[in-house]
């Protein structure tokens, strides 16, 4: 509860960090980073910025500002008003920058990303979408986003969701199509994939992820299901696959290395340690 993560913070001393460079150890062959990857919004910080540090401490180390629907921060990508970064944004956005957390803009709506965009001290992330020109869907980018994103140092992870690329009868062409085309608009070194791959969740649970708590099952008059995925992609086994489309579709051995991971491992080096050990 945020009673306990208060109460926690007075004691911060005592914790051990839990993973501050995290890419690091992996750039160098070591043994498999500790800690914990992302929270998907900003909601367990409840109404104080001084959460960020003592998630960070636990071993969150990415966090999306919002899912779907207004909080705090900001706005949601399906928010029929997008407010923008909210002043507790900025201070949360502003700490995420201080301790080395890094933001993800995802399923965020689309002022409340460029104001993130224009208020981090650091490039900032889309870890899962696409460009809204591939396909038009609230969860995908559009492109003053996307340019908003590179021109600050950013990355955008092109989402595999069947959702976000037109449904399972989508091609590898197609989607290594829209990341080539992507890497020419805004260079190779922003460009990545977050596969977003939910295979062998249960059903149960996408109720529980669609409906959350701020709406009763009952709201919502279709029952919630994982979309059916492309026979080419089912998991990560898959991505020599991916990497096999990317070729290609005209990238070289360098793009593709970085946009199969060495774009993510750079974004995180730089910003996945806190302000002064920058």
């Amino acid at each position: 509860t945020t009673r306990r993560c208060r109460k926690l913070r007075s004691h911060l001393g005592l914790l051990e960090p839990g993973a501050v460079k995290v890419a690091r150890p992996v750039l160098r062959g070591d043994s498999a980073p500790r800690g914990q990857g992302p929270t998907r919004h900003t909601s367990p910080f409840g109404d104080d910025f001084r959460l960020v540090e003592v998630f960070r401490r636990l071993g969150v180390q990415v966090a999306q500002l919002t899912y779907n629907i207004q909080n705090l921060v900001g706005g949601a990508c399906y928010d029929p008003h997008d407010s923008g970064l909210t002043r507790f944004g900025r201070h949360v956005v502003a700490e995420m920058n201080r301790v080395g957390m890094m933001v993800d803009l995802s399923h965020v709506g689309d002022r409340t990303c460029l104001d993130a965009i224009d208020a981090s001290a650091v490039p900032v992330s889309i870890t899962h979408s696409n460009p809204g020109w591939f396909f038009d869907n609230p969860r995908n980018k559009p492109a003053e986003v996307i340019r908003a994103l590179a021109d600050r140092g950013g990355v955008i992870g092109c989402c595999l969701y069947p959702n976000v690329i037109g449904g399972e009868r989508t091609t590898r062409d197609q989607f290594c199509a829209m990341v080539a085309r992507l890497v020419d608009e805004i260079g190779p070194e922003h460009v990545a994939v977050g596969s977003d791959c939910t295979q062998n969740w249960s059903e149960e649970f996408v109720a529980w992820l669609r409906n959350g708590r701020w709406q009763p099952p009952e709201a919502n008059p279709v029952v919630p299901k994982w979309p059916e995925w492309p026979e080419w992609f089912s998991g990560p086994a898959d991505f020599p696959v991916l990497a096999e489309g990317l070729f290609d579709a005209g990238l070289d051995e360098k793009a593709v290395r970085g946009v199969l991971g060495e774009n993510w491992m750079r974004l995180f080096a730089d910003v996945l340690v806190p302000e002064s050990d920058r």
